[in-house]
């Protein structure tokens, strides 16, 4: 537990001696600063003295009540030292019989440690900040400079980066930067901290303080943070980049190791840094009077530990931030809070003379902001790791916190007494009913009452006569004609039994009864085993012993159970009366970890309190929640995410998320008129710069528009005649044109004209024309309102059927048809080049006010997006049936995108969404066993191809799965996917794979779910419409799956 001792001691002296338990803790593994502390003192300072105490073999950890629960407040500590931890009693056996390796491990750790103290004046624990920082930024800037071709990039078109309505803005990830996402998010919406930092202003006289360290830091890092901070509140951007604040706390330290950052310890360090830059600011303004620290104020409280250390008591007040809480073994966060209030035997504390040690805490002031840190970490000291506990803990979205407040000790022992006896009686009563529902001797254990009634069972059933051997004894074969003990599956492996075969021979007539080869059961064996002999007389007084045993077992079970329940509710509500829910804090934010120790992703859950609701903030990504989510993945025991982090506040202290008011017109304050004149000005040049970015999006669209309906309007010339194409070497398209399309047609049309002239075969070519367009359309139309089976899609015979699908206007179908007939592809006789005439000229007539033309043109564009997005399906499908898995992935990525974008338009503009995302991620699974298999295998060539595909093929794809968080399957498949890999961490490897796996966890489990544009899609083949349905109709047969099995 972080606290701060109200007893101040010299600096430097308290920052050496945390250095020193800085180097017992990386040295034995060892966590309890308690147990840590007495070592030191016991050694007299002596490091080598305390590691050898701490590691002796088979050492043991203080007695309980000797030595394991010490006055939180000594002489010497630290500002922040941890109070309520237990000891762990395995500790690492690190001297073994060579004590000279363990004189130099230590020499080397405090060489180096005092040479960065005295060159820099920086702790170890700023240090490590420091390396995941730097990093961060260097993870960001490797990005940049990589030289294989991404899947895709950043969108470029900027209406992808626009904020909607009022929509909260994300924070870009910019290197495993999630943790600095997470907690910058739950403080930001902390209006009163939003006040704070926004309202800042540096000291007037910065420019004379002296120029040390902590200002070096904090204050450029407030004026960052200031700007961060007006950027969430009035930015146009969907998102905006923390680069610069982050690039200044890598600044601030310099290290070269790489790590993810613990949020706990950020924010931490975070809020002693805005301590020490707002306490600048409070001594420059203090007129005399001791200076007030908003920080301090909002995020410390003080509590009262009161003890018996050795039969002598003690009493300290000390100030805390953070409240560390142990999770293992502990179902709730109320057992998780009287476990870190009560250390020992209490009952010593009320005695006159006892030599035992406990002690009890009291929260005498707690904060407004109230911080729970859930310790769900653990030193495996085996493996000589951490691991994360996965535990379930429940938390409540309101939290009464009456019974640990000092005022009501009195109160809360009487009823912690109370309980403490009913938990006793409680277990008294499950362990009588436990035998209720166990019972039995051995190994095998069935309820009482199931038993009874098993044996009432057995005695009302139908007496038998005869063994149940002897009476298949007259049908059983002679010993010369099988062998009397001859197995089952000897039996079956002989062949046929004799009774299937015909013969006069009794022997080989007699019936065998063979279990799993006879399914038929001789009618005269009884079904259940039953009692051989048993009068009436005998069977009445059994059957009246059993139902009332029966009965009276069943009873002794309901009371049981009613009154575990009964002493369960009692127990539940023994803080419900008035006096103990005066003090409620509700929870505001939830920080959530999802992976192992070694890597993982954050994201936060945050409390609306003006719209009721819940937010999920997941980097960019800022999207609705509910608490049934929030349970789901903070809770834990479900998947690898849990809780890490609790933000409860005072829910009686409505100022911590008041809007604020116009002093003149009492109105309340919104958006950009929260802000401060000069972020006014800073948030108003970005959103110009972003407008800028927008504007010249739209301009570069409409020239393409300008230039497409110039060349819309440039009359067509016959098209030449397609250049054979030689059978295995298709040509490629980047996008097929209309005219390419038209061509395909000629045959429909070729066929309604001759059906219209044998109609009408001495009409002119108009009339000749129209009833060809009329035959047309009745067909097309037919088509189109029929339901084929999957494999038959008429939407890619003809355009038309699409347009009537998706009910185009009339007049782009008219057009369509008319563009159809007056094609240069129908010049190839007389009467047919008549007709071709005739259309083109209705063509030429039609005013621009009849038809839009960029509405024609958008149709069209979509049809043939239509046809590309059946083209990449089919491809896509034809590898993954070949197992070329790398090959589909990326073609059936583009079928999905551009499918998902049809679908936005109509549910008949593209294919079934279900059956693209069934088998992009079969793909994807597939590509990540194969990858993972690469990895087991330990060559070096095989393991880098592995991580290859992963970096460059799964990775990036990812978002695209998770960005719609309603499609179950996509995200039950992305947990496969990484806890396949996570389950490396607990596995024995060389140290280069754990290198690689350490560097590469990070990358898959801290992912974003911004959906990104894509760089150079595959190339198509062209096929004409005969080859595209022939083939997209041989796949679709072809498929083993059918949409009830995955669909």
């Amino acid at each position: 537990m972080t606290v701060e001792q109200n007893v101040l001691q010299p600096g430097g002296a308290a920052k050496h001696q945390q250095t020193f338990l800085n180097q017992l803790r990386e040295i034995t593994g060892i966590n309890d600063i308690q147990v840590l502390q007495q070592a030191l003192k016991d050694s007299n300072g002596n490091l080598e003295l305390a590691v050898a105490f701490l590691t002796a073999k088979n050492a043991k950890v203080p007695q309980q009540e000797e030595a394991t629960y010490y006055q939180t407040a000594l002489p010497g500590n630290d500002r922040y030292i941890s109070v309520g931890s237990q000891a762990d009693t395995n500790v690492i056996d690190l001297t073994g019989d060579d004590k000279d390796d363990l004189q130099r491990a230590i020499a080397l750790s405090l060489e180096e440690s005092n040479r960065a103290f005295r060159e820099t004046g920086i702790t170890d624990e700023e240090q490590a900040i420091s390396r995941v920082l730097e990093a961060s930024i260097a993870e960001n800037k490797a990005s940049l400079k990589r030289t294989h071709p991404e899947v895709w990039s950043d969108s470029p078109n900027p209406y992808d980066r626009k904020r909607q309505d009022n929509c909260p803005v994300g924070l870009k990830n910019v290197g495993n930067t999630c943790w600095f996402s997470a907690v910058i998010q739950s403080l930001f919406n902390l209006l009163e901290f939003r006040r704070l930092v926004l309202n800042f202003n540096p000291p007037a006289n910065a420019q004379d303080l002296p120029r040390n360290q902590k200002e070096h830091r904090n204050l450029p890092f407030m004026r960052e943070l200031r700007y961060l901070f007006a950027l969430l509140v009035g930015s146009k951007r969907k998102y905006v980049d923390p680069s610069r604040a982050v690039e200044i706390l890598k600044d601030a330290f310099k290290s070269n190791d790489s790590q993810q950052q613990d949020v706990s310890e950020f924010t931490h360090k975070l809020l002693d840094w805005l301590e020490d830059a707002f306490q600048i600011k409070a001594e420059e303004e203090r007129d005399g009077e001791k200076p007030k620290n908003p920080m301090v104020e909002l995020f410390y409280g003080r509590f009262l530990a009161v003890g018996v250390l050795e039969g002598k008591k003690f009493e300290n007040t000390e100030m805390f931030g953070q409240y560390p809480l142990q999770v293992n073994g502990f179902k709730d966060l109320h057992e998780c809070l009287e476990a870190a209030m009560i250390e020992g035997e209490i009952e010593s504390l009320h005695s006159e003379n006892s030599a035992k040690s406990g002690q009890e805490h009291w929260f005498t002031e707690l904060p407004p902001v109230l911080t729970f840190e859930l310790s769900r970490f653990e030193f495996n000291q085996a493996l000589g790791r951490p691991e994360k506990i996965h535990n379930k803990l429940e938390f409540p979205p309101i939290l009464y916190l009456d019974r640990y407040m000092h005022k009501n000790r009195e109160i809360t022992r009487i009823k912690r007494d109370e309980i403490k006896r009913l938990k006793e009686y409680l277990t008294v009563l499950q362990q009588r009913l436990e035998r209720y529902l166990s019972y039995g001797s051995g190994p095998k254990r069935f309820p009482l009452v199931d038993v009874l009634q098993y044996a009432l069972e057995f005695a009302s059933s139908k007496p038998v006569c005869t063994s149940p051997v002897d009476d298949l004894g007259a049908s059983a074969p002679s010993s010369g004609t099988l062998p009397a003990q001859t197995s089952p599956s000897t039996i079956d492996q002989q062949g046929p039994s004799s009774s299937d075969v015909p013969s006069t021979s009794p022997v080989q007539r007699s019936v065998i009864h063979k279990p799993f080869t006879q399914s038929r059961i001789p009618p005269d064996l009884p079904m259940h085993p039953a009692p051989r002999h048993i009068t009436e007389e005998e069977l009445s007084v059994l059957e009246g012993c059993l139902h009332r045993w029966r009965t009276e077992v069943e009873n002794d079970t309901r009371d049981l159970q009613e009154s575990i329940a009964r002493i369960h509710r009692t127990i539940e509500l023994m803080y419900s009366d008035k006096t103990m829910v005066q003090v409620p804090y509700r929870l505001h934010a939830v920080l959530v970890h999802e992976g192992q120790a070694n890597a993982g992703h954050y994201w936060a859950y945050i409390y609306d309190h003006h719209q009721s609701r819940w937010m999920k903030y997941n980097d960019i990504s800022v999207t609705k929640s509910t608490w049934e989510e929030l349970e789901r993945d903070s809770f834990g025991g479900y998947r690898n995410a849990s809780a890490y982090c609790l933000m409860y506040i005072n829910d009686k202290e409505q100022y911590l998320i008041q809007e604020e008011f116009n002093k003149e017109t009492g109105q309340i304050l919104l958006g950009m008129d929260t802000l401060p004149s000069d972020l006014r000005d800073y948030v108003k040049e970005d959103n110009k710069r972003f407008e800028k970015e927008l504007e010249e999006w739209d301009a570069e669209l409409a020239q393409k528009a300008q230039q497409e309906k110039l060349l819309s309007q440039i009359p067509r010339a016959p098209a030449p005649s397609p250049a054979p194409v030689q059978a295995g070497e298709p040509e490629y398209l980047e996008q097929p044109s209309r005219t390419d399309l038209s061509k395909h047609l000629k045959e429909d049309s070729v066929q309604a004209i001759n059906k219209a002239l044998a109609e009408q075969e001495d009409r002119g070519p108009e009339a000749i024309m129209d009833t060809a367009i009329k035959l047309e359309y009745a067909r097309l139309l037919k088509l189109a309102q029929e339901d084929p089976p999957p494999e038959c899609d008429y939407r890619l015979r003809h355009a038309i059927v699409y347009f009537i699908q998706n009910q185009a206007p009339k007049k782009i179908i008219e057009r369509t048809l008319l563009e159809q007939f007056g094609d240069h592809n129908l010049s190839f006789d007389e009467r047919c080049r008549n007709i071709m005439k005739v259309a083109q000229a209705k063509l030429e007539m039609i005013k621009p006010d009849e038809v839009n033309m960029e509405e024609y043109e958008r149709w069209h564009q979509d049809y043939r997006n239509f046809r590309e997005t059946t083209m990449f399906l089919m491809v896509g499908l034809e590898f993954f049936q070949k197992k070329s898995y790398m090959e589909a992935l990326l073609y059936l990525i583009y079928a999905y995108q551009n499918n998902k974008e049809l679908l936005s338009k109509g549910p008949y503009r593209g294919h079934d969404e279900e059956l693209i995302s069934h088998y992009r991620r079969e793909c994807l699974l597939k590509l990540n066993e194969h990858a993972a298999a690469l990895f087991e295998s330990g060559d070096d060539q095989e393991v880098n191809n592995g991580l290859i595909i992963m970096n460059e093929l799964i990775v990036p794809c990812l978002p695209l799965l998770l960005v719609d968080e309603m499609e179950e399957k996509d995200i039950v498949a992305v947990e496969d996917m990484r806890n396949r890999w996570c389950s490396y961490l607990g596995q024995e490897m060389e140290p280069n794979l754990q290198e690689k796996l350490t560097d590469f966890l990070p990358k898959l489990l801290d992912c974003s779910t911004e959906i990104k544009g894509f760089n150079d899609p595959p190339k198509l083949p062209s096929y004409s419409t005969h080859e595209l349905c022939e083939r997209y109709a041989r796949i679709m047969m072809s498929l083993s799956r059918t949409p009830a099995d995955g669909r």
